[in-house]
Order: C-alpha cells, then structure tokens, then sequence
C-alpha cells in the first residue's frame, strides 16, 4: 500500500493545525509550505478541500489562516485516507472490469491481501488525529531497553 502525495500532505496539514490548536494565530498554507518545503498553490488546493470536507474552517483576509473545525480526537484517520485516496485496487482482481488473470478461480493472493487491507483500515481506523500529535509521555513511562547482546564480529544488537 502506497499513500499518495495528496494524502500524505493532507495528513501533513492536518498534523500541523492539530499540533497548532492551542496558539492564539491560525496556522497559514504559506507557513506549513515553508515548513514542509511544499508548493503553496498545492496546499491551497488540499486546505480547499479539507474545508469542504468540514475538516478545516479557513479564514481570508489579514490575520486569516485555518483552523480545525472540530477537535483533533474526532478526526479519524482511516476516514481521512479513506476520503483522500482514490485507488484501493491493490492486483488487478480486486476490479472484476480489469480482471484479466487466468487464476483468478484458483487463486488465494486476493483473499489473503482483502484481509491485509481490511487490517490496515482497521489499524487506521483506531487512530485519531490527536493521537498523532500527542506529547510523548514522561522518559518513566517509556519501556527500560534490554541489555543488549554482544556477537563476535557484529555490531552491538539490542533485543
């Protein structure tokens, strides 16, 4: 599976207005462009459609820019990559119209990459915007590395 650029800026933008959600200026197209080194006119497509989407609220003028139009823990992220992604279509079996293998009525790989899929959406799915852009939790909360193992002749491996 492969994200396309209009999906992985969009995730971008809204990474960056959820992590911006507490500063008193909205986030501008100019500001995140400069921040990602994306083309501005490219994100002013995105930021149209995400308002449109009900995703973004935008503002013009002097002192405009876009804000989240609701919180961050109500975006969900296999909606937005299910909004923005345009081809699911991971062999060519997966679209009866174009389906031109010849063992396709022997063939298990369909079935076994429908649920590969079906697992990404679902890993997807229990992940919200907020969970992207939260704090990392205090160094105590963090798993205590193993010690590691030392192979003659091989760089230090940790377990």
């Amino acid at each position: 599976m492969h994200l396309t650029q209009w999906t992985d800026y969009t995730l971008r933008v809204l990474m960056y207005c959820a992590a911006s959600q507490t500063r008193e200026q909205p986030v501008t197209i100019s500001e995140i462009a400069e921040g990602y080194g994306i083309s501005r006119s490219h994100l002013t497509k995105i930021v149209q459609e995400l308002a449109a989407q009900g995703l973004l609220d935008t503002t013009r003028g002097r002192g405009g820019g876009m804000r989240l139009s609701k919180p961050a823990a109500e975006i969900n992220l296999g909606a937005v990559v299910r909004a923005t992604e345009t081809d699911f279509t991971l062999v060519e079996c997966f679209d009866p119209t174009l389906n031109q293998c010849r063992l396709s009525q022997h063939c298990r790989l369909k079935g076994v990459l429908s649920q590969a899929m079906e697992s990404y959406f679902t890993v997807l799915d229990g992940v919200t915007l907020a969970d992207l852009v939260a704090t990392r939790p205090a160094a105590a909360a963090w798993p205590t590395p193993r010690k590691a193992r030392l192979t003659p002749g091989l760089p230090t491996v940790r377990q």
